[in-house]
């Protein structure tokens, strides 16, 4: 059975023009995707600018709802799930952004940021164990190459391959 189960995706957004700013034509963003992935395997989706890539990754990961097709996740369909509902899929699905400025908050710091995620992936508390949060972010940082104070830094102070 597939992990990841995408058939017939298609997401369109509205253009709007006109006095009454009306609806005058569909931007075809993801058109009739459909692709398993099976346990173990890796998906990079490649393709020109603008071509949909991060459109069906946040359609797949429910950041945005599709127009039709439908989004299995290891026989479950995610469609109709609410954000709630979505949370535990979440924990368990990933999308790497090509762009990290795309990925990052500008108004948080990056420790703010480690320490959003680890809050939200360690409520078994299998990533901390009995380490407090702050050491386990000094940590972090530390096998990227990057020093404990860093953390009180946001995003903007970082160079490209640091972010």
């Amino acid at each position: 059975m597939a992990l990841i189960k995408v058939s017939q995706l298609v997401k369109h957004f509205p253009k709007r023009g006109g006095f009454l700013n009306r609806v005058i034509a569909k931007v075809h963003a993801v058109n009739d995707v459909s692709f398993e992935i099976h346990a173990g395997e890796t998906l990079g989706i490649v393709g020109e600018s603008g071509c949909g890539k991060s459109t069906l990754g946040r359609v797949i990961m429910r950041l945005l709802d599709p127009t039709s097709g439908s989004i299995e996740f290891d026989g479950q369909p995610l469609q109709e799930l609410s954000h709630q509902q979505m949370m535990p899929f979440r924990r368990k699905m990933q999308m790497v952004f090509q762009d990290p400025n795309s990925s990052l908050n500008p108004r948080l710091t990056i420790g703010a940021m480690l320490a959003e995620g680890i809050r939200f992936h360690n409520r078994s508390g299998y990533i901390l164990k009995d380490q407090p949060l702050d050491q386990y972010i000094d940590s972090l940082l530390s096998k990227v190459g990057l020093r404990a104070d860093d953390k009180s830094k946001y995003p903007h102070e970082f160079s490209g391959g640091q972010r």
